[in-house]
């Protein structure tokens, strides 16, 4: 029997998650928006602080895709109604996050000169980022077990129990960062962008016990290990092993455009930190649609109700282009302003302002990619995601970047590249779930 999804389910899972999104990315623009405003070396710092933000983001987007599978798998059960087939599949998987966790910990602390060499960084840019990363490092077990909660909860059709964690965390990050960058009184030492980080792990602390709260006291779930291995465990991590080739992919891209954007001077990865930021503060905003098109797909799928997931998907690409240009209208509205917020120097805002709108336009194409992104994840069809990343990036992204920086376009090279990208990631997947679902 098919059922009708509404404009009030939507928001029911889109609203929390769009809460939760912008929260977790707040925590990266609080750190570069007071970095960025430090008296001694802001520039260095917030290019050092966009550096590692950027990497840590990669990472974390690549291990963390067991969260994605375990939301499909727990929507696709729940649609099923055979919830009680996968406890002992849950725990297996939280604790296989962390053991993934300890792994990147001390692969990347050991060889973090090596990592941000690599970035082309050098002098105190290169000195800053360590400082920073080996801080921020500590957060990788919290984060990764935190997302991991996140995917149940999200595939049990919630989103709003980690919007609250997602909201404190921000919060708390952003009053946190304030006194330990610039200090208080004799009271709190000014420890300048250590003090960013070390706020961003307290934060990562608070938002893992309350994700634990809410597991714990809501779901039907415990972390009661077994000995015998639940039989869902095995395509779970296959299923996670081409969404982390498909977000390696990913971050490849990304890396490039720090790489060549570092290489170009200190003021253009300054100017590229405030812009791939604030690409990351609207992807977050609008992956709220996407997350409920994550649950409800998964749902749906689980229930085999293929008419109603093609309509679903109609309506969320319809209300998350419409919040990607209301997005533009405002940052048109105080376009020069909003680059100031996170620094002050001349070069690095006309940068900034030159580039600014190539980001603003590719919005909408940018939610067509999100959606379609999320109701492939829902559907746990992991290895047309990954196919579609792969045709992207080195088909659309990668010989575009090489192509516009061979003939001096500098920054336009990169935003450009996304721009192609983005179109590349977009257009075949709605193609692809028109053909097959439809």
């Amino acid at each position: 029997m098919t059922s009708n999804i509404t404009f009030k389910d939507i928001n029911k899972l889109a609203i929390p998650a769009i809460f939760a999104g912008i929260s977790e990315s707040l925590i990266s623009l609080t750190d570069i928006a007071i970095v960025g405003n430090v008296k001694e070396h802001s520039v260095e710092a917030l290019g050092a602080v966009g550096l590692v933000g950027s990497f840590l983001s990669a990472i974390i987007w690549i291990v963390a895709q067991t969260k994605t599978s375990i939301s499909a798998t727990v929507s696709q059960h729940l649609g099923a109604n055979r919830i009680f087939a996968i406890k002992t599949l849950v725990p297996q998987a939280i604790l296989f996050n962390f053991l993934l966790s300890l792994i990147l910990f001390l692969c990347t602390t050991l060889f973090v000169h090596e990592i941000f060499t690599a970035y082309n960084a050098e002098g105190l840019l290169l000195v800053y980022a360590k400082d920073y990363y080996l801080i921020r490092a500590w957060g990788f077990p919290l984060t990764l077990i935190t997302f991991a909660l996140y995917g149940v909860f999200r595939g049990l059709q919630n989103t709003v129990w980690a919007m609250n964690c997602s909201i404190v965390g921000a919060l708390l990050n952003i009053v946190l960062t304030y006194f330990f960058v610039f200090g208080y009184s004799d009271i709190i030492p000014a420890m300048h962008i250590k003090g960013a980080a070390y706020a961003s792990v307290i934060a990562q602390i608070v938002m893992l016990i309350m994700a634990f709260y809410y597991f714990f006291k809501y779901t039907p779930f415990n972390l009661k290990i077994r000995k015998s291995i639940n039989p869902s465990l095995k395509p779970l991590i296959l299923m996670s092993f081409n969404f982390i080739i498909r977000t390696a992919t990913l971050n490849l891209a990304i890396y490039l455009a720090n790489a060549y954007a570092t290489d170009y001077g200190k003021n253009y990865i300054a100017a590229q930190s405030i812009l791939m930021n604030i690409w990351l503060f609207f992807s977050f905003f609008i992956d709220g649609y996407a997350s409920a098109g994550n649950a409800l797909a998964g749902k749906l799928l689980g229930a085999k109700e293929y008419k109603t997931m093609w309509q679903m998907s109609k309506s969320i690409s319809k209300y998350a282009i419409i919040v990607s240009v209301v997005l533009i209208v405002l940052c048109f509205t105080g376009y020069k302003s909003i680059g100031q917020l996170f620094n002050q120097d001349p070069e690095v805002i006309q940068i900034f302002t030159s580039i600014f709108w190539v980001v603003l336009i590719m919005q909408p194409i940018n939610s067509l990619a999100y959606i379609f992104d999320g109701i492939f994840k829902g559907m746990g069809d992991a290895k047309v995601l990954r196919n579609n990343l792969l045709f992207a990036t080195f088909c659309g992204f990668t010989p575009t970047l090489l192509l516009l920086d061979y003939f001096n376009f500098k920054m336009y090279a990169i935003w450009i590249a996304f721009g192609i990208w983005m179109c590349c990631r977009s257009f075949p997947l709605m193609y692809l779930f028109k053909k097959n679902y439809v």
